[in-house]
C-alpha cells in the first residue's frame, strides 16, 4: 500500500493456534476470537501505514512493514532528527487509532446501541444474547483500536508513547539523553509487561522481551551515531585503568569499544587497555 511492502512473519501462525489452544473449552468464542485477527490487523497495519505516510512528509520512506504475533513494525530507512518530527511520526499511529474507534463507536451508536458497554466486560458478557453478529465485530473493532490507541502510549521506549517521551526530552536534553532515560523507562516497563504477562497472557511477556532488547538495540545504535558524526578523539588515557571506574574488557587482548553510561562516552580498547575515550556530548 502506498508502495509500501506489507509482510507476515512466520511466527504470526503462532497467535491463532494459541488462540485456539487456549479456548479449547469454548470453541465458538475461539473460532469468533481467531475470525477477528484479520480484521484487527488490518487496524494495525493502518496504524503502521499512519507512522509511514507522515515520516513520509519529512522525507523519510518506509522500507516495509510487518506483522508479528505482538503486533507490527514500520522499519523507516532512517531516524527522524529533529523532535518535532519524531513527536508526529509516533503520534501517527494511535491517533489513526482514535479515527477509527471513533467511527465504529458512531457506526455501532447508529444501531441504537451504546458502544460504550465494550469498555466494560462485566456488562459487555452479560449482554451477548442482545446483540446482532455486526453489532459484535464493530463494537469489538471499537474497543480494540481504543486499546490499541491506549496501549501504544504507554512510555515504553520504543513503543510510540516510548518515543513520544523521547522527543519531549530531546527538546531539553538533546537526543542521545532523551533516548538513555527513554531506554530505562523502557527497561522498566518492559520488566512490567514481563510479570504481569506471567499471570494474565504470555503474549505480554513476549512483548516485554520485545521492548527490552528493541529499546537496546535503537540505544546502542544512537549512541553509535553520535559517536561517529558528532565526536573528537580525546588525549590517550592513562596507562593505570585500574583506576578508572570504566568497565573492563571481558577477555585479555580485548580490541574494540565499549559505552560508559556515566560519562556518556565510548571507550576505545586495544589489545586489552583503554587508549581513547571518546565524548559525545
Amino acid at each position: 500500500m502506498f508502495g509500501i511492502g506489507i509482510y507476515v512473519h512466520a511466527t504470526f501462525l503462532l497467535l491463532p493456534a494459541f488462540v485456539l489452544l487456549a479456548n479449547l473449552g469454548q470453541i465458538d468464542f475461539a473460532l469468533y476470537t481467531v475470525m477477528m485477527i484479520p480484521a484487527v490487523f488490518g487496524c494495525v497495519v493502518l496504524h503502521e501505514l499512519g507512522h509511514a505516510l507522515t515520516a513520509r512528509r519529512y522525507g523519510i520512506e518506509t522500507r516495509d512493514i510487518t506483522l508479528y504475533p505482538i503486533g507490527g513494525v514500520a522499519r523507516l530507512e532512517k531516524l527522524p532528527e529533529e523532535p518535532v518530527e519524531e513527536f508526529w511520526i509516533a503520534i501517527a499511529g494511535p491517533a489513526v487509532n482514535v479515527v477509527i474507534a471513533l467511527l465504529f463507536g458512531l457506526t455501532v451508536l447508529s444501531t441504537g446501541l451504546n458502544p460504550l458497554i465494550f469498555l466494560n466486560p462485566v456488562i459487555f458478557m452479560g449482554s451477548l444474547t442482545h446483540l446482532s453478529f455486526g453489532q459484535l465485530v464493530l463494537g469489538n473493532l471499537f474497543a480494540v483500536n481504543l486499546f490499541l490507541a491506549f496501549f501504544n502510549l504507554l512510555p515504553a521506549f520504543p513503543m510510540d508513547g516510548g518515543r513520544v517521551l523521547r522527543a519531549l526530552l530531546a527538546t531539553r536534553l538533546g537526543q542521545l539523553r532523551a533516548t538513555t532515560i527513554a531506554a530505562q523507562i523502557g527497561v522498566a516497563m518492559a520488566v512490567v509487561f514481563g510479570l504481569i504477562g506471567l499471570i494474565i497472557n504470555p503474549m505480554l511477556t513476549l512483548l516485554g522481551i520485545f521492548v527490552f532488547f528493541a529499546g537496546q538495540q535503537e540505544l546502542a545504535a544512537v549512541r553509535y551515531r553520535y559517536g561517529r558524526r558528532y565526536s573528537e578523539p580525546l588525549d590517550v588515557l592513562p596507562a593505570y585503568e585500574e583506576e578508572l571506574d570504566w568497565p573492563k574488557p571481558t577477555r585479555a587482548g580485548f580490541s574494540g569499544f565499549t559505552w560508559d553510561s556515566g560519562s556518556d562516552r565510548w571507550i576505545e580498547w586495544r589489545n586489552g587497555r583503554p587508549v581513547h575515550s571518546i565524548s559525545v556530548n
